[in-house]
């Protein structure tokens, strides 16, 4: 296609939640395996905001205002001997509030829900802001390299 020709928006859509689940799952195969090494057994999943509760417990000014959580703990802080009847590790992903900040910004949607995948993870297990942009970066240069992980 060339610039000259106009664009068919008749069709195009937001991804509705079951395909930003598969976009969220492929980012995150994506990531560095050195990376993924550290989330242990975790679970992805998509809600299209969050729960009431989540917004009035972290006092935020609107529902938009959180794109992911990370529910659980993680595996420096468990003991040795495995707590029963804990639940998984999960990361909840907000779809609306990343489609509005995807809208926002010039990245892509696959960009922004790697780099908010990389942060849940990463705050909860202590890494610094350098320790995931370095990481985000290493996701890049894959992601650009081609190479399957």
């Amino acid at each position: 296609m060339t610039r000259s020709e106009p664009i068919d928006w008749s069709h195009a859509k937001a991804p509705d939640l079951d395909a930003f689940e598969a976009l969220a799952h492929a980012a995150y195969r994506a990531l560095p395996p050195e990376f993924l090494h550290f989330t242990g057994d975790i679970l992805i999943a998509i809600a299209d905001f969050p729960e009431d509760e989540v917004v009035d417990e972290m006092e935020l000014e609107s529902e938009f205002d959180l794109l992911g959580l990370f529910h659980g703990t993680g595996l420096p802080h468990r003991g040795a001997v495995p707590h029963t009847g804990a639940m998984p590790n999960r990361i909840l992903l907000y779809r609306r509030p990343i489609l509005d900040f995807w809208a926002e910004h010039d990245e892509t949607l696959g960009a922004i829900v790697t780099h908010v995948l990389i942060h849940e993870i990463g705050h909860h297990f202590g890494f610094s802001d350098a320790d995931m942009e370095a990481i985000e970066r290493l996701a890049r240069d894959l992601d650009r390299d081609g190479e399957e992980r």
